[in-house]
């Protein structure tokens, strides 16, 4: 079992600490990950589609996780920063 704190930063270098949330599970995929920080089924989605298109990138303590399917391994303090890019305006 695990504890997963999730941060959420923009490029802007906004950040913000979320929720800590226990994971009983030792590994999970992005995707789960996701769908356990965003309740919300409307911000789920969004997330989900931000992830696939690019605009969201999750970082797992120092790894980069690329795929919805990818695995994460959970330990006892694992940080998830939800990485939001933003689009440079006018280009």
């Amino acid at each position: 079992m695990g504890q997963v704190t999730f941060v959420d930063e923009t490029t802007t270098g906004r950040r913000e600490t979320g929720p800590r949330l226990e994971i009983p599970e030792e590994r999970l995929t992005v995707r789960e990950l996701i769908r356990r920080r965003m309740p919300r089924e409307a911000d789920r989605e969004r997330a989900l589609r931000a992830f696939a298109g690019n605009g969201l990138i999750l970082l797992v303590g120092d790894r980069q996780p690329t795929g919805l399917d990818e695995e994460i391994a959970v330990s006892a303090d694992t940080e998830v920063t939800f990485l939001r890019l933003i689009p440079l305006v006018g280009g």
